[in-house]
């Protein structure tokens, strides 16, 4: 009767990990998730910024950062 009053309390302690590790899965992909969408978001911002960056030179906004002044 000891023997399956210990199997019975082993087992309950493994259902018990077992429900703790499901949750602890769920927790990390739920993270996994979010931070893949702030990865994504923030790639379109560099295309966005990028895209920008190349109007402004071609457009002639980029000139030489270099240039004196009128008055030297």
């Amino acid at each position: 009767m000891s023997n399956t009053k210990d199997l019975l309390s082993r087992i309950e302690v493994l259902e018990t990990q077992a429900a703790h590790q499901d949750q602890t899965i769920e927790d990390l992909n739920n993270a996994i998730t979010e931070q893949w969408t702030q990865f994504e978001k923030l790639q379109r911002e560099i295309s966005k910024l990028h895209a920008q960056m190349e109007e402004v030179e071609t457009s002639g906004g980029g000139g030489e950062v270099d240039e004196r002044p009128p008055h030297y």
